[in-house]
């Protein structure tokens, strides 16, 4: 028998997926002015995320994802962090 890794089996890191909360978008993107303006208009139904309507304020983003409001339309998109 060989020599087994004490370890146990290598497992692959897989790193964190870059998200952002719906409401904070709203606020980034400058669609609400404030978080309980964001929170209002997520919870009226004004919000669609890839076509539908969510009304979940901690609803997560990620790449690629379009949102609209009203007439106002964007879609995330992430950059990585500089190297230290």
């Amino acid at each position: 028998m060989g020599d087994q890794d004490e370890q146990g089996p290598q497992q692959d890191v897989v790193p964190e997926t870059p998200s952002l909360r719906l409401d904070d978008a709203l606020k980034f993107f400058g669609v609400a002015t404030t978080g309980g303006h964001a929170k209002h208009l997520i919870q009226q139904g004004e919000v669609r995320v890839n076509g539908a309507v969510e009304t979940r304020r901690k609803h997560r983003l990620v790449a690629g994802d379009s949102v609209m409001v009203g007439e106002e339309a964007f879609v995330v998109e992430f950059q990585p962090n500089p190297a230290p």
